[in-house]
């Protein structure tokens, strides 16, 4: 007997943390995914037009949180379209054969500043899997004009674009490369709560 109330507890506590975090949707409308590589004396931006993703917020408890993000690899514009079909090729992202870009967490945990989070996962890329670790600023909840309840977030960071076998160059006369192989990421997000989740809770008033 004692062992099934232990069962019990152990299957309404799991029951308890699974349904605590709230999914949130990425509003693509008002989010961006961009970045910068540096191109002889200058640097190039660029930004991919297409991608979804889901984070799952547990305002009390940042570990139970989760993450997914997938970028459409083809949708990348940099404004101009030669180069464009060239970061399309396989000299590049070779979208033809890994037609997006991936990442998964598998932890969050806080960081020494406020509202800064590592989130650990795999990002892959160009076919390429590795664990890597963003930072992520939680930007705050809001509620929109229309009522809908809002998460904001922020990542900042810099990528090895030879580790994910992205490794097309060319020698400089003067010495040097053409590009950099250190590409700056900037991700931001407003993502809106999952209508599901908000059927659920709007099911669950009528209900008390």
């Amino acid at each position: 007997m004692k062992s099934t109330r232990i069962l019990i507890a152990a299957l309404t506590l799991a029951a308890t943390q699974m349904f605590a975090a709230d999914a949130y949707v990425v509003d693509k409308a008002h989010s961006e995914a961009t970045f910068k590589i540096r191109h002889m004396m200058s640097k190039v931006s660029g930004k991919f037009d297409e991608f979804t993703g889901t984070i799952s917020v547990d305002p009390k408890n940042a570990a139970a949180s989760s993450v997914e993000f997938s970028i459409n690899a083809a949708s990348i514009d940099t404004g101009n379209q030669g180069r464009d079909k060239h970061l399309r090729s396989a000299d590049f992202f070779d979208v033809e054969k890994f037609p997006t870009i991936t990442f998964k967490s598998s932890s969050v945990k806080p960081s020494a500043k406020k509202n800064l989070y590592n989130v650990t996962g795999i990002l892959t890329m160009h076919g390429v899997s590795k664990a890597v670790t963003l930072p992520v600023e939680f930007l705050g909840f809001q509620k929109d004009p229309m009522g809908n309840d809002k998460a904001g977030f922020s990542v900042n960071t810099t990528l090895d674009r030879k580790d994910y076998g992205i490794n097309w160059n060319k020698a400089l006369d003067a010495g040097g490369a053409l590009l950099s192989d250190d590409v700056a990421i900037e991700i931001n997000i407003e993502a809106a709560k999952s209508k599901a989740v908000v059927n659920k809770e709007v099911a669950k008033e009528k209900t008390n």
